[in-house]
């Protein structure tokens, strides 16, 4: 019974038809026709078309309202993808329309064509560096489709004609041919590279080839070798034009150059691999000067080509960027690369965390190649920067931070083998720590490495997993401590409490603090926080938790050092490098610390006079306390530090919170001057201490090999901090010329733009007074 409905069904289906008339009211939608009506001369039934009618009922929802019929399943979802739709079809075929363009890819090419083919070749690779897939930039080619299709099983046979030998034309068979297989193999080099390390797939990279092979069989050498021939026959070329003989000459050799670059960037081989990219980034001038030598040929690139791919996806049209940003992103790329082997120089391991985060807060960020290439040299083959081992990485860490000259960390443990000598003990339960901590640590350089907006995303995954590190060390700590020998400091207060140090514990929590500290100041860089949540980000909470547990660590390592006078140069060098490294660590937080506070008091005025901008629209869903919610999610599920609740918050950025030392105070100006008063005093205090800061050393601050970055870094937050002053007085003038008046009509107000802060992390408005 059920097949004979089915049928009668399909027959009723197959005999819907549309007339002429009514077709043409389809196409001209715009006209002011009754309803187009669907047919079936058997059946005396008729389907209307009711999509005006659905789009005049659906104007009317409101955001968020949905409408959903259970009968409507994803099947009929799907079964309603009009298979002859331009945009979703890639074989449909319009009127007059060929499957193919007609394009002869074996005539003869100019020079001055080469060098345009040439400049267009290096777009469509700049274009899917920056994330676009294969289909809509390189291989839109047909010279490249010709290359690498059908799959050459020895390198003569990728070629443009794969019918006949190559007899003459040589600008196309030896030197275009040349260029574009090596394009081709640092393509490969860089699929190879990005693929063996942590990314997003079609987020900043997309890897999918479409079952080709970007000549990943044969070997660099080779290619390199045509390049050589390439520039010999043009060097050769008589009658050749002197400019066009120097651009196509420059084109080779920058390919080459980079062919070499990203080779040796494959294999981590140790090489003069930074001076390669220099030259790369020396030839670009040279490029860009020529450029307008070059005759675009705009014809050899069509989205057609998608259609002999293998791809399941519906048509898309080519990426086309244009020559000027494809250079200004490859300088960038090769200064990026050549930059990014200064971190091999090894000096601890919070100079390489340093560098990594500096590094990844360039602007532009760099591109996925290199955060990829900078994964690699980090940790590659079970080895850290190609020469230690992940243990003498996190003990070099625990040292710097917490175990200076302690037994813990002594290598000579791992020499013991009776089981009941307690530094085999020791070396046995270090060993398993490390083996738990290696991952989450290495995780922390991995979500650093990813584009800003994934790796805030990672570390508020991450801060959860260092929740549980922190327990199962503060579980380890009370199980040392029968073989260390350790004993407690006790409490000065009437209870005498007995306080342990806690070390592996503590610099557990030291790193989930930083994470804390980071996806806080990410927020602010992505701008995810409103204008009316500024003030209420608990950035200065989380510095000063950072403050008194890098004191707590201070005392213990302090105490331990007095303990004895005996202590051999090797140990006075540790503990020297430890007390350096806690007071630039103290110095940092409290600079943090004071600008926050300074920052969220402005913010706190502001608000109160209402002087901050509104949305352009309210939501409809959302209230400040849902927000919190919001912003706090990540550190919820944290035993410590305390998250502040939304109460508590909201009480410490009112402008009753901290005026009761203020006289005068009473009224509702004199209490936001006296918070005015209060972030006067907390900018200068965090602008001294941000100097503080910029005077250490780069041995001491751990940014060698990044000096340079770090410091301007700190410039941008000195130059944030003038400016808070400047806000912060504009404000404080314009609330006392009000007198009576409504300030927001003698102040004004404005945010700066994405990215256009001195620095990402401090977010801090211009105020200007009207006359």
């Amino acid at each position: 019974m059920e097949g004979d409905t089915a049928n009668s069904l399909a027959r009723d289906v197959l005999q819907l038809h549309i007339s002429t008339k009514q077709a043409s009211d389809i196409a001209e939608p715009d006209k002011k026709e009754p309803c187009t009506r669907l047919i079936n001369p058997d059946s005396e039934k008729d389907v209307q078309d009711i999509s005006t009618a659905f789009r005049s009922a659906a104007s009317v929802l409101d955001t968020g309202q949905l409408v959903k019929d259970p009968y409507f399943t994803l099947f009929e979802a799907v079964g309603a993808l009009e298979i002859m739709d331009p945009k979703m079809d890639s074989g449909f075929l319009r009127e007059g329309e060929t499957l193919e363009d007609e394009f002869d890819i074996l005539k003869e090419l100019l020079p001055e064509e080469v060098v345009g083919l040439m400049d267009q070749i290096l777009c469509h690779e700049m274009a899917w560096h920056m994330g676009h897939p294969l289909s809509q930039s390189l291989f839109t080619s047909y010279h490249i489709d010709r290359l690498l299709w059908p799959e050459p099983r020895k390198l003569e046979e990728a070629s443009f004609d794969r019918q006949a030998p190559v007899m003459g034309n040589g600008m196309l068979h030896v030197v275009f041919r040349a260029y574009c297989l090596a394009l081709v193999k640092c393509c490969d080099h860089v699929h190879r590279r990005i693929g063996a390390e942590h990314y997003y797939e079609e987020e900043d990279f997309v890897s999918n080839l479409y079952n080709r092979n970007l000549l990943s069989n044969f070997d660099g050498a080779q290619v390199e070798m045509l390049l050589h021939e390439a520039i010999r026959f043009t060097e050769q070329q008589s009658k050749l034009d002197e400019a066009l003989r120097r651009a196509i000459l420059a084109r080779l050799t920058l390919r080459q150059r980079i062919l070499k670059a990203m080779e040796l960037d494959l294999n981590l081989v140790k090489a003069n691999r930074i001076q390669l990219w220099k030259d790369c980034v020396d030839l670009l001038p040279e490029i860009r000067q020529t450029q307008t030598l070059g005759k675009p040929v705009k014809e050899a690139f069509s989205v057609k080509m998608q259609r002999k791919l293998a791809s399941s996806v519906p048509p898309r049209p080519m990426v086309e960027i244009t020559l000027e940003d494809a250079h200004a992103f490859l300088n960038n790329l090769c200064r990026d690369a050549a930059d990014v082997y200064l971190v091999l120089d090894y000096h601890g391991c919070s100079n390489i965390l340093t560098f990594t985060y500096v590094f990844q807060s360039r602007k532009p960020q760099p591109a996925i190649y290199i955060r990829c290439l900078l994964q690699s040299l980090i940790f590659h083959d079970m080895r850290v920067l190609g020469k230690i081992t992940i243990t003498t990485l996190i003990y070099d860490d625990l040292a710097e931070l917490v175990l200076p000259a302690d037994v813990l960390l002594d290598p000579a443990n791992g020499n013991v083998e009776a089981p009941h000598d307690p530094r085999f003990q020791l070396a046995k339960k270090m060993s398993g720590f490390v083996l738990r901590i290696g991952d989450p640590f290495l995780d922390i350089f991995r979500a650093i490495c990813m584009n800003r907006s994934r790796a805030r995303r990672m570390l508020c995954h991450l801060v959860m997993e260092w929740e549980s590190v922190q327990l199962e060390a503060e579980n380890l700590d009370v199980e040392l401590r029968k073989y260390t020998g350790e004993k407690p400091l006790t409490d000065r207060g009437p209870t005498g409490t007995e306080i342990w140090s806690f070390p592996l514990s503590s610099w557990a929590y030291y790193y989930k603090l930083r994470q804390m500290e980071w996806i806080v100041q990410l927020g602010f860089e992505l701008a995810i926080y409103q204008n009316d949540e500024l003030s209420a980000m608990h950035l200065s909470h989380v510095a000063g938790a950072k403050i008194q547990h890098v004191e707590r660590i201070q005392t213990f390592v302090t105490r331990r050092f007095r303990q004895s006078k005996r202590w051999s140069a090797k140990h006075r060098h540790s503990f020297k490098q430890c007390f350096s490294f806690l007071e630039v660590t103290l110095t940092e937080a409290s600079a943090t610390q004071w600008f926050a506070i300074s920052l969220s008091k402005l913010y706190t005025a502001l608000s109160h006079f209402t002087l901050l901008p509104s949305r352009p629209q309210p939501l409809p869903y959302s209230t400040s306390e849902l927000r919190h919610a919001l912003r706090m999610r990540p550190f919820m599920q944290l035993s410590i530090p305390e998250v502040p609740s939304y109460s508590e918050l909201t009480a410490a950025t009112s402008t009753m919170s901290g005026v009761e030392r203020s006289e005068g105070a009473s009224s509702a100006e004199g209490q936001a001057l006296s918070i005015l008063d209060i972030a006067d005093e907390a900018s200068k205090v965090a602008r001294k201490e941000w100097e503080a800061l910029s005077r250490f050393d780069a041995q001491a601050a751990r940014c060698v090999d990044c000096e340079e970055w770090w410091r301007k870094s700190i410039k941008d937050v000195m130059r944030a901090c003038i400016l808070c002053s400047i806000a912060i007085a504009a404000t404080k003038k314009g609330v006392m010329n009000a007198q009576g008046k409504a300030v927001r009509k003698l102040v004004q107000a404005e945010m700066p733009a994405d990215g256009k802060s001195y620095h990402d992390f401090w977010v801090v408005p211009k105020l200007t007074i009207q006359s």
